[in-house]
């Protein structure tokens, strides 16, 4: 007799599993927990063999049957179902282990030890973020150049033009990777050369006229704030150095009697160890604040908690507490203003350049050119430190730099 909904809801566990059969093979087993699963019995090849079709009541009276004559039409063409149902999930578990989320993954580990840090999540918010919500599942080797321009599009939608160029560049280097293990033919974002709009580049605003950068020290000195903003923001124009590596600022790093700051390489965005000469005006702020944190991990903690560094926001944020809004001074704008005036003060560029812990773009140059030239970049930082002093005192300061030979 055929089985109805009626006595499928009806049945009860009993001490040992129940087997309801429904014709063609197809059965309901109960088991002593109460789970009801349906199963097909059947013969291939001379031997007799069980097919899982799902659970009640996930899967239906009606449903169990439509897989059970599926099942019996491959029987009559000879075919194993239960075959077709191995190769079926070896072929699901080949797709999701070749998709774009996989990949991108295994590529960001193998670029950890090389990338600095907040580029390496930088990396990852763009991939969880942006990409993978879209064509993370995706068999890497099935996605094409228009699915990705509508990825990328949507990007642009809100303005982000950047950030659409970036990820693009992001995708680029996994297709590269999936190419080189075999497991992608072709790279996408070749054929969208052009299809984005333009990125109009524009510089970090920052106050480069010697007046106003002495408006900007003593607004930094008569800050109300915390001590610690404060701190930071004081220090920021004497070292210039990038505001993430100045936020995360380790006491482990500093020599205050040797006057030296070495960020480690993992800190740096070139992955290099970069050596900062403080003069004195930076050593006597560093130990100004040293009771305050110097038991802890970082010179600049968080509000919320001392293990975590301070947001990247904070100094944005007292800049425009000062009235610098975010068109005139930013956080990064200290490395601009130090290279405009350095240069102009006569300081050789590769000095600056290398203080500033730029790149050389010529890379014969950069191939030969070892000289970390730290002698004079510690006088040209104490030179620096001296002539924001005279600005600071409002006073008519003329700086003469001192070339390199």
């Amino acid at each position: 007799m055929s089985l109805t909904d009626t006595a499928i809801r009806k049945a009860k566990p009993a001490d040992k599993p129940q087997r309801m059969f429904d014709g063609g093979g197809l059965y309901l087993e109960v088991s002593p927990a109460g789970g009801k699963l349906w199963r097909l019995k059947y013969r291939h090849g001379g031997k007799e063999k069980r097919l899982a079709l799902g659970a009640y009541p996930d899967t239906g009276l009606k449903d169990a049957r439509d897989k059970r004559d599926a099942a019996r039409k491959l029987l009559a063409d000879g075919t194993d179902p239960g075959e077709v149902r191995k190769a079926s999930k070896a072929a699901g578990e080949e797709r999701s282990a070749n998709s774009f989320a996989v990949i991108a993954a295994e590529w960001l580990a193998l670029q950890k030890p090389r990338m600095a840090a907040a580029t390496l999540e930088k990396a990852q918010w763009t991939f969880d973020d942006l990409v993978n919500p879209w064509i993370g599942k995706r068999p890497i080797a099935e996605i094409d150049a228009p699915e990705l321009l509508k990825l990328l599009r949507r990007i642009e939608q809100r303005g982000a033009h950047e950030t659409a160029h970036r990820t693009k560049q992001r995708c680029g280097q996994v297709f590269r990777y999936a190419i080189s293990t075999g497991r992608a033919k072709h790279d996408p974002t070749a054929d969208l050369r052009g299809a984005l709009a333009p990125v109009v580049s524009k510089s970090r605003a920052a106050i480069t006229d010697p007046l106003k950068m002495g408006e900007l020290l003593r607004a930094i000195d008569g800050y109300t704030g915390s001590f610690v903003v404060r701190s930071a923001m004081k220090l920021a124009p004497l070292v210039f150095v990038r505001p993430g590596e100045l936020r995360k600022a380790e006491w482990a790093e500093f020599d205050l009697d040797a006057a030296v700051w070495r960020i480690p390489a993992g800190k740096m965005k070139m992955r290099k160890e970069h050596i900062v000469s403080l003069p004195v005006q930076a050593v006597a702020i560093l130990r100004e604040l040293h009771p305050l944190t110097g038991r802890g991990q970082y010179l600049f903690p968080g509000e919320r908690s001392t293990s975590r560094p301070m947001s990247e926001n904070t100094v944005n944020a007292a800049l425009r507490r000062m009235g610098f809004d975010k068109d005139t001074m930013t956080g990064h704008g200290f490395r601009a203003m130090a290279s405009t005036r350095l240069n102009e003060m006569g300081w050789t560029p590769d000095v600056i350049e290398r203080q500033l812990a730029h790149a050389e773009r010529n890379k014969v140059r950069a191939a030969y050119n070892r000289a970390q030239y730290l002698e004079d970049r510690t006088r040209m930082m104490q030179a620096w430190a001296d002539y924001l002093d005279g600005l600071r005192a409002g006073g008519k300061v003329i700086a003469i730099g001192r070339k390199v030979s």
